[in-house]
């Protein structure tokens, strides 16, 4: 982007300008810390001699031994040590500070897994109750009272406009995010209460950004895990990225480098989908699996979907091309924070068209 766009000298002069600053911190905080040092030893140096200029005076006053003297002069200096240290190690302390509060944010949700009971798995039954989420330190809602149900085997496509939630939501149903309020139900049993270890293998998630793992597109799809050849194989023919596997110089054995960079996006988005279908997933989210797909790929995602409906499978889709929409049970249009409209695709669509349709006349008319 750089290169492509001419930035380099704006981007350059932005940097050179941030690190002169932060040169110029460094030192200000650098002098201080100097100071602070050098004012604590002058203050420490200047007791000691104090202290023991007073007790040379009490010694030739006969007020006091000259071992006291000595004893009272070791005595100030062991009791500013501890204060040159703290100086020295002052910096330590506020990383130290930081790192602390840094840790108990990303622990304040957590709860232990430890002694739950191991349940049986799930069919697929969705059930989204009052759902609500707002980010930490944020009174906003991203989501509020989100309300659906999903039978085993139905698929739902999402759709709305951009920073509806669509992604958010997705993550709830997943388990990544907690819900502030409400619950997310996989067979009448919260998500976010279900052991990970357990319920992962029933999930099936592909996110907007893919990411996958340094080693092998075998390995990738397989969830990192020593599974067989054949399981691979079918997650892959059921995503449609077997063909495009084979194109490669090794196959299933190809590297994909670090986050997937040996990868095109395409290619990236396939093996994505592969590692979301692997194995028996009960529930499947995709968020937006088609933005780097061709027409190829397009249909053997329609065709990945239509094989997760018939083994039973509950599949989320975020998608905005009416094709893909076609080929789920239900709709549900987010907009401003909630529901909007929720229902078959044969009374979602047209209402959706002819709102829009309305909208596009509003504005020209006002133009």
């Amino acid at each position: 982007v750089v290169e492509a766009m001419g930035m380099k000298p704006n981007v350059l002069r932005r940097w050179h300008e941030q690190h002169t600053q932060s040169l110029d911190l460094q030192a200000r905080a650098s002098s201080r810390s100097i100071g602070i040092t050098a004012s604590s030893k002058f203050i420490r140096l200047s007791l000691q001699i104090g202290i023991l200029s007073l007790g040379a005076w009490l010694v030739i006053q006969n007020e006091l031994t000259p071992g006291g003297m000595i004893a009272g002069s070791i005595l100030m200096g062991r009791a500013f040590a501890p204060v040159e240290q703290a100086i020295g190690s002052w910096r330590s302390m506020i990383r130290a500070r930081a790192a602390y509060k840094r840790v108990k944010i990303q622990l304040s949700d957590w709860k232990p897994t430890s002694g739950r009971v191991k349940l049986p798995p799930p069919s697929g039954k969705l059930t989204i109750r009052e759902l609500g989420y707002y980010y930490p330190n944020s009174s906003d809602p991203v989501l509020r009272n989100i309300n659906f149900e999903l039978s085993a085997g139905e698929a739902l496509g999402l759709v709305g406009p951009t920073a509806a939630g669509k992604t958010t939501l997705a993550r709830l149903l997943v388990g990544n995010l907690r819900p502030r309020t409400g619950h997310v139900l996989l067979d009448g049993m919260d998500i976010s209460k279900w052991d990970g270890d357990d319920l992962g293998p029933y999930l099936g998630y592909l996110p907007q950004d893919i990411e996958l793992f340094g080693g092998t597109i075998k390995e990738n799809i397989a969830r990192m895990g020593d599974e067989s050849d054949e399981e691979v194989m079918r997650a892959s023919n059921l995503a449609g990225a077997h063909q495009m596997v084979l194109g490669l110089p090794n196959h299933y054995e190809t590297q994909v480098g670090e986050k997937g960079f040996a990868l095109s996006g395409g290619q990236r988005q396939s093996v994505g989908l592969a590692r979301a279908v692997f194995g028996s997933p009960k529930l499947v989210v995709l968020d937006e699996p088609n933005s780097n797909l061709d027409h190829v790929g397009e249909t053997a995602l329609i065709s990945a979907i239509k094989g997760l409906k018939s083994k039973g499978t509950t599949v989320v889709v975020i998608a905005h091309r009416p094709n893909i929409l076609q080929n789920v049970d239900k709709i549900l249009v987010l907009r401003n924070k909630g529901v909007e409209m929720f229902g078959p695709p044969s009374e979602v669509i047209p209402a959706l068209t002819g709102k829009n349709k309305q909208n596009v006349r509003g504005q020209s008319n006002g133009q």
